[in-house]
């Protein structure tokens, strides 16, 4: 710990008093301490490359290559995925994968290729591999999407974790997406990205990486097509990109490069091919279906400091001004002495009656759960947590201490299935108080003790599911474990309802478990436009629900700063207003009559489109598609579209273009190829095509995709099917799924089809009994 850690320490936690201070800047101390002593030194590494192939051997979907140095084993799933792994790793044990994994493609067969080297040959990919260990991933037609060089691996002469280095080359056109959520996309400038979950301590802007939620999950776009590629290994890294460069028809192109570097586990990777929809579907048949929130949770979340008095005056203003809202999440004040699965009895006296009366009225109760356990004598959890031996140790076998909310505390090993199931019982006690959701905090893990690392050394052992090892290797998977933790035991504990889970951490794979938020992104416009790349970007690596805290955490939040957050947040999956931060407002009334006026009008329209959001999140888990998606969805070959960063898909009946800068009145937008209407003045555009169109600031421009069929909640409270007519001589349609409730029923698809026949617009309903009426009314836009 250096000079300028030790101030940082001072300066966050400093509002908490000089004891806590004096905590963190003790255990910052101790944790390096703890690595010194329990991790060798490295010294010195050998470099191998794999040589030259030796021979072969094949198998079901692909084989082994034997190199001199090294072997590789290529698997072609039958959904299509693409497996290698060096050195003898295989799919398995993997965090990412739901399950064992896909069978092997059984009608893929490695067979001989020119110059020494070998192929595999499926239905949507072909993999060629040089007689050096290059491997190349082509489309059937022979185009190469991506290549892989040789790798290289680092290893310690007295033995230990190699280091390795994979080199990728891309089409000179292509563009990175991914690698979880960062604030500098959605689409990945040239630059370096860290692989290590982490909390920054402070507000972050667009210029902060790594950030809460890092996957090596790369989303690849170029005009040959789209590929997902997916380094299934849990140590730090770094990813390090640099788009390439076209030759302007000379023919000398510079390829797009890739570099990933690991600080150790397996060579393995995945990849996928095919279309943006076809590759996350295959993601999601890989590493799990996203959980499906409850309903109510597609609605207005607003996250609210105080105690019972506030959150009543808060419920009550939303009532008194005629505003939506569905939840109210109470962070760590609500906890006595910010102890976990604790209750502040003097600021919360009759908490299952609040939860009760706001029930009731539609209002669910969310509770802020982090990892850190008080480690003091008396505390039920510590108690029980040291009866089953369930805290974190280090390499001498002592437990390991950090400081959280409530100081001192030490950390449940959630890769440890018996901790999970100790952990996962121990929410009786939030849902005895009447919690309906939860939401976790500071799982990456970190404390106040960690700035740019994690509260627990890196050489805290971990069980790791049986195998052991140390924290390296658990610490970007830790906040997976934990969802995991919560998501099992809420089944056990409520079985008849669907979990509702946050993070602010993760990995691949954390969708199975629940969506994820924002985190403490900073007050500003900067901040506002990082919202947006934060959601789009976590929907291509397969987490469709998220979202960022509406307003941001700090100063400097103006009322229009505030109303473009919320017009823009009405249509982020997660939509969660925020107070009792820094920035110390959040309601819609503390900022004047004209922002409330226009706030109402951005709730509402949320409250209509509810039935939109619920089929998105049906179909969400059904195919993996993310609610929220970049312009270039739907034609990845279109380069404008590609480098579309202001402006987004939401399902594929609409189009949102937020205001993204102050003082802003009218704003250009790019829209895709087709016919799409301004849903505030029926104004019809045909794309492709750069509109100028007002943003005034009661509104943000939304249009709607012609032929689209959106489920909407109607002035009644009922459902009723928004139809905006179909070019004419062309038609369209929709999806309609009406959620069952807050259960696990599965609802039926209704496949709506609307046909243009002159002046008017007839929409069907077609399923296997045939073509039937739409149950539900009809309102039909953009006829003139």
């Amino acid at each position: 710990m250096d000079g300028r850690d030790l101030v940082r320490s001072v300066s966050v936690v400093g509002s908490g008093g000089a004891a806590r201070g004096l905590r963190t800047v003790r255990a910052a101390w101790r944790r390096r301490r703890i690595d010194a002593a329990g991790l060798p030194p490295r010294g010195p590494e050998r470099a191998r490359v794999p040589g030259q192939v030796r021979g072969v051997e094949p198998g079901p979907g692909g084989g082994l290559i034997r190199f001199d140095r090294s072997e590789l084993r290529i698997v072609v799933a039958v959904n299509g995925a693409v497996f290698w792994g060096w050195d003898g790793a295989g799919p398995q044990p993997s965090y990412a994968l739901a399950g064992s994994g896909p069978e092997p493609d059984p009608r893929a067969v490695l067979e001989p290729d020119k110059d020494g080297g070998w192929r595999v040959v499926a239905e949507r990919v072909t993999v060629v591999v040089s007689r050096y260990g290059a491997v190349q991933v082509c489309t059937p037609g022979g185009v190469t999407l991506r290549r892989d060089l040789p790798p290289r691996w680092w290893e310690p002469v007295g033995g230990g974790a190699a280091r390795w280095m994979q080199r990728s080359e891309v089409a000179a056109d292509a563009r990175f997406f991914g690698l979880g959520g960062r604030t500098r996309g959605p689409r990945l400038r040239d630059g370096g990205y860290r692989l290590w979950n982490t909390g920054p301590g402070r507000p972050f802007g667009p210029d902060d990486d790594p950030l809460h939620l890092t996957m090596p999950v790369q989303l690849v776009v170029a005009d040959a097509g789209t590929h997902l590629v997916f380094h299934d290994t849990t140590w730090d890294g770094t990813v390090a990109l640099r788009e390439g460069e076209e030759g302007a028809g000379s023919g000398h192109d510079r390829a797009g490069r890739c570099e990933v570097r690991m600080d150790g586990g397996p060579l393995r990777c995945w990849v996928m091919v095919g279309t943006p929809a076809r590759v996350l579907l295959t993601w999601a048949s890989l590493t799990g279906a996203p959980a499906l929130p409850p309903a109510w949770a597609l609605g207005h979340h607003h996250a609210r400091g105080g105690d019972e008095q506030d959150v009543r005056r808060t419920v009550a203003g939303h009532v008194e001004h005629g505003l939506p809202l569905d939840a109210v999440h109470l962070g760590a004040g609500h906890q006595d002495d910010h102890r976990v699965f604790t209750v502040d009895q003097d600021r919360f006296p009759k908490l299952p009656v609040l939860a009760e009366e706001l029930r009731r009225d539609g209002i669910r109760l969310v509770s802020v759960v982090a990892p850190a356990v008080r480690s003091a004598p008396g505390d039920a959890v510590y108690e029980g947590g040291t009866a089953v031996d369930a805290f974190v140790r280090d390499a001498r076998g002592r437990t390991v201490r950090g400081v959280g909310w409530a100081g001192e505390s030490v950390f449940p090993d959630f890769t440890d299935a018996r901790v999970r199931a100790w952990w996962g019982g121990l929410y009786a006690e939030r849902l005895g108080q009447g919690f309906g959701g939860f939401w976790h905090d500071m799982d990456e893990p970190t404390s106040f003790s960690a700035f740019g690392e994690s509260t627990l050394p890196r050489s805290a052992r971990h069980v790791l599911e049986g195998r052991g090892g140390d924290h390296r290797e658990a610490h970007n998977v830790y906040a997976l474990c934990m969802a995991r933790a919560a998501y099992d035991g809420l089944g056990e504990l409520a079985p008849g309802e669907r979990p509702f889970l946050l993070s602010r951490s993760g990995w691949a794979g954390s969708q199975r478990y629940g969506g994820a938020w924002s985190g403490d992104v900073a007050t500003g416009w900067p901040g506002l436009r990082a919202s947006l790349s934060l959601v789009l970007g976590l929907g291509l690596c397969g987490v469709p629900y998220s979202g960022p805290d509406v307003g941001g955490h700090g100063d400097g939040l103006s009322p229009e700063l505030y109303l473009r957050w919320l017009q823009l947040g009405a249509y982020l999956p997660l939509f969660r207003t925020h107070a009792g931060g820094r920035a110390g407002r959040g309601e819609p009334w503390e900022f004047g009559a004209e922002v409330l006026e226009h706030a109402r009008g951005a709730l509402l329209e949320r409250r209509r489109l509810l039935p939109y959001f619920l089929t998105l999140a049906q179909l969400a888990r059904r195919t993996g598609a993310p609610y929220v998606r970049p312009l270039w969805w739907g034609s990845p070959e279109d380069r404008a579209l590609r480098d579309c960063e202001d402006a987004f898909l939401l399902g594929d009946g609409l189009l949102v273009a937020p205001v993204l800068e102050a003082g802003t009145g009218r704003r250009a937008v790019l829209l895709p190829p087709g016919r799409w209407y301004d849903t505030a003045t029926e104004e019809v555009h045909e794309g492709p095509a750069r509109v100028l169109v007002e943003a005034p600031l009661s509104r943000i421009p939304v249009f709607a995709r012609a032929g689209a069929v959106l489920p909407v909640r109607a002035a009644d409270g009922g459902l009723e099917l928004e139809v905006w007519a179909p070019a004419p001589g062309r038609t369209g349609g929709g999806l309609v799924v009406p959620d069952p409730g807050d259960g696990w029923e599965q609802a039926e698809i209704g496949r709506y089809v609307a046909r243009r026949q002159g002046d008017r617009v007839v929409v069907t309903r077609e399923g296997e009994s045939g073509v039937a009426a739409p149950p539900c009314p009809v309102r039909v836009r953009g006829l003139g």
